[in-house]
């Protein structure tokens, strides 16, 4: 399971277009308001310098690694830059079988549940829902019916907090977030903002589960 590996909340920040002169400021902001998991895109400016960064501040106590993987070789860049964490936007055996002889957490995009059980076949520890815009939560409690238990499912893609709690109703166990935590342009101040709101929203809704759970069990 993904989470056992993720310090604190089962929220991933994918940060899109980040620069290596930015991205501790950034870093520490997602980090002091709960954000404790992170991926840099390889599609940014200079992407391995700044999860070099990343890992040098953060050490262990945050879960580092790269978004938007599409290459075996990139995996052996991302482990020496200090990534712990792949996360790719489509479904790769080879990416996924490189990911994990290099004893690093992955994360395929799926959307069909053929990709999704080629990749845990494969020896994903979770799957990235992505595009999630087009996949409601109505659609995602059928996958979770399906999908063995101890599977776990990270909705990708216009996740904020007007529906993170309806995907964990429909089975969802944590998200992947881009541009509603960071995107480029973004004020430090509007970045803090955004977490306190998602990882306020996101304690709510799980704290609202917990509760119809125990409602469920007295009645």
């Amino acid at each position: 399971m993904l989470s056992s590996h993720l310090p604190g909340l089962p929220i991933i920040a994918a940060l899109r277009g980040i620069t290596p002169n930015e991205v501790v400021p950034v870093g520490e902001l997602l980090a002091r308001n709960g954000v404790l998991t992170m991926e840099v895109t390889l599609n940014s400016p200079e992407p391995y310098s700044s999860i070099a960064q990343l890992s040098q501040h953060f050490g262990t106590d945050v879960l580092l690694g790269a978004g938007t993987v599409t290459d075996v070789d990139q995996i052996h860049q991302v482990k020496r830059a200090g990534g712990r964490l792949i996360v790719s936007p489509h479904m790769d055996i080879d990416l996924i079988s490189m990911a994990k002889a290099e004893q690093m957490n992955v994360l395929p995009g799926c959307f069909s549940p053929t990709e999704m059980f080629q990749a845990i076949s494969a020896g994903a520890d979770a799957i990235k829902l992505f595009p999630a815009e087009i996949m409601p939560p109505v659609a995602v409690r059928a996958l979770r019916a399906a999908l063995p238990p101890a599977i776990e499912i990270f909705p990708t893609g216009g996740i904020d907090e007007s529906n993170m709690l309806a995907y964990l109703r429909a089975g969802a166990d944590g998200f992947a977030i881009g541009s509603s935590l960071y995107k480029p342009g973004k004020t430090l101040t509007a970045i803090e903002s955004d977490a306190k709101s998602i990882v306020a929203a996101f304690r709510q809704a799980k704290q609202l589960l917990v509760e119809r759970e125990k409602s469920k069990r007295i009645t």
